[in-house]
């Protein structure tokens, strides 16, 4: 059965990696950073899955945070200029739609 959350959150490391590879020509601490919390989603969102109850929900929200952590930190690298914005397009859209995604596993109904 497919986990569109996990999907995406695949399909971000596969878009970040380059980019956190720029980033850290300037700033190897922060592409350490972006690295980290980009491998964190797809991690948290694996063990959430297989957990149930209140562990489940915690490991749901640390990939939501794991996801804010990279996108504020590409936009960080951004606003130093670190990276263009036209490179981070493509990237930063993938993070809305995981945030929207793990957002709703975070807010069940």
């Amino acid at each position: 059965m497919a986990f569109d959350a996990l999907e995406v959150a695949l399909q971000i490391n596969q878009l970040v990696a380059p980019l956190a590879q720029v980033i850290r020509q300037h700033d190897p601490d922060m592409a350490r950073q972006i690295r980290r919390a980009a491998q964190s989603i797809p991690a948290n969102l694996a063990e959430g899955r297989k957990r149930v109850g209140r562990d489940r929900l915690h490991l749901f929200r640390i990939a939501n945070g794991s996801a804010a952590e990279v996108k504020v930190t590409l936009q960080s690298a951004e606003a130093w200029s670190f990276i263009g914005s036209d490179a981070l397009g493509d990237a930063l859209e993938l993070l809305d739609r995981e945030l929207a995604m793990t957002w709703r596993l975070t807010h069940p109904r």
